[in-house]
């Protein structure tokens, strides 16, 4: 366990201690940081602290709490006593909806044009789900086999990119059940509830998976598995917000080469 935090740390050096990073997410009133080399680092205010190593996060509280690894959760006014990085959201009273009104937002059938006419490719206009900017946050080492629970024993980890983005949805919003990504990833919750939801099919009838997700909750184990031609295997899934939500995906992207 401690192996990986030094491995980890080891991507970093060179760089100071508490190095803090804004995260351009395009949320003024919702600011985020990412913290490397993290060192007795104290959160001032209240935020959402997501651990995005294969690691506990110890926080320096008594009795002991840890946040789990690819996990989440809120403090205020706390220190976090170790870790490669952290990525911080303040918390807000704001309504969800303003930060669709921050510059760089847009509706994600916009972005990515209407289905074709057998239905693939695209994404409906009329589901109003909008995407915030993506930034980097920096470098997590995995052992994807065994995070995913395909293999037992825990073997070095290859680098993978971190990349975070900010979702928005209106309440009652089904944002749209699919199973293809070419990336590991997990959600955090950051203002409203919602929910991740499994499907044995493309269908909201086939629903067997329902998880709650309330401010500060991540969904701490990624449920795909590795394609053995590459990328990653989902089951049919999609996020669902209950009120009017913005949460964090955080992704895992192998290098390309």
């Amino acid at each position: 366990m401690s192996q990986t935090i030094q491995t980890n740390q080891t991507l970093l050096t060179g760089a100071a201690p508490n190095a803090v990073r804004p995260l351009r997410l395009g949320t003024p009133h919702l600011p985020a940081l990412l913290v490397e080399n993290v060192d007795r680092y104290r959160v001032r205010g209240s935020a959402v602290v997501v651990n995005p190593h294969p690691d506990p996060v110890l926080l320096d509280v008594s009795p002991p709490v840890a946040i789990p690894p690819l996990s989440s959760t809120i403090v205020r006014d706390t220190v976090i006593v170790s870790a490669p990085s952290v990525v911080l959201v303040a918390t807000s009273d704001a309504p969800a909806a303003d930060v669709i009104r921050d510059p760089g937002w847009h509706l994600l059938g916009d972005l990515m044009g209407p289905p074709a006419a057998d239905g693939t490719g695209g994404f409906p206009r009329d589901v109003p789900l909008w995407k915030g900017p993506q930034d980097e946050a920096g470098t997590v080492l995995l052992d994807a086999p065994h995070l995913l629970g395909e293999r037992p024993d825990r073997r070095p980890g290859e680098p993978y990119e971190l990349r975070v983005n900010l979702w928005y949805a209106p309440a009652g919003t089904d944002c749209a059940i699919h199973n293809r990504h070419d990336f590991i990833e997990v959600h955090t919750q950051i203002t409203g509830v919602g929910r991740m939801q499994k499907f044995h099919a493309p269908d909201h009838a086939s629903l067997y998976q329902d998880v709650p997700m309330a401010p500060g909750y991540t969904t701490p184990q990624p449920f795909c598995r590795t394609n053995p031609d590459g990328g990653y295997l989902y089951p049919w899934h999609q996020y669902r917000a209950d009120t009017d939500c913005v949460w964090l995906a955080v992704e895992y992207h192998l290098p390309t080469h």
